[in-house]
């Protein structure tokens, strides 16, 4: 197994990962053969089928490469699902407040700090091979919480959603952002680009980082402190494109 993420992420590690929809372990393991950090697999805007997910966690595992999973808007019972599947993180959808940031911390996190279900006979916990004790203290130091903020309410509440204790990161959702103001630019529109930069500027001083999904090195390259996750439809459709083109 890797170096777990979280550890990874909150030393300040740049990594960098790859966003994609399943069915696709193929670009899972394409990801760990070509040395990315990570993959994100997203069920929310993408099939959510535990089965499949199940095999892209296990292809992302025999490459060496760590798995987050984007869930949908406040679903507890597949954040449960994705980390007792091997996850180690999950990613939480349109997180306006502070106390929308607490219910995910709740969801992927065993007592005290949340209310997750309990069993060590997942994957995650080895099938039962994990003691309670070192199951509860192996998923406490490794399950990363990430809300992720699509809203210009959300980005103003951005302060107190990462002082939230057990959230560990941030991210904003600029094409989610850009529609909720009216605008239809995305990442481009100015007024975009400053609530994301609030954003930025409230993990930076809650000493946290963000994870920024980009499609291009540039935008990665001035992405702030954190993790950057490349969405690869956009990388292969550019790529595609420029093929067509030839």
């Amino acid at each position: 197994m890797p170096d777990c993420l979280k550890r990874r992420l909150l030393a300040g590690e740049r990594l960098r990962g790859g966003l994609l929809r399943m069915p696709a372990d193929f670009l899972v393991e394409l990801a760990g053969v070509a040395g990315l950090d990570f993959v994100l697999v997203d069920c929310e805007h993408g099939p959510a089928d535990l089965v499949a997910l199940q095999q892209h966690i296990q292809a992302a595992q025999a490459r060496g490469i760590g798995v987050l999973v984007r869930v949908g808007h406040d679903e507890p019972a597949l954040v449960l699902r994705a980390l007792d599947l091997g996850a180690e993180g999950i990613v939480v959808p349109h997180v306006d407040t502070a106390e929308q940031g607490r219910r995910a911390v709740r969801s992927a996190h065993y007592p005290p700090l949340g209310d997750r279900g309990f069993a060590t006979y997942s994957r995650a916990g080895a099938f039962g091979a994990a003691s309670i004790a070192g199951h509860l203290a192996a998923s406490a130091g490794t399950t990363l919480v990430i809300p992720m903020l699509e809203t210009e309410a959300a980005c103003a509440a951005a302060h107190e959603i990462a002082a939230v204790d057990g959230v560990d990161a941030l991210v904003v959702g600029p094409a989610d952002l850009s529609v909720s103001m009216g605008l239809t630019g995305g990442a481009a529109e100015p007024a975009v680009q400053e609530a994301m930069a609030r954003a930025a500027a409230a993990a930076r001083d809650a000493g946290k980082p963000m994870l920024s999904i980009v499609g291009t090195r540039e935008q990665a390259a001035s992405a702030p402190q954190g993790a950057v996750v490349f969405n690869l439809a956009h990388v292969l459709l550019g790529t595609f494109r420029d093929l067509a083109a030839w």
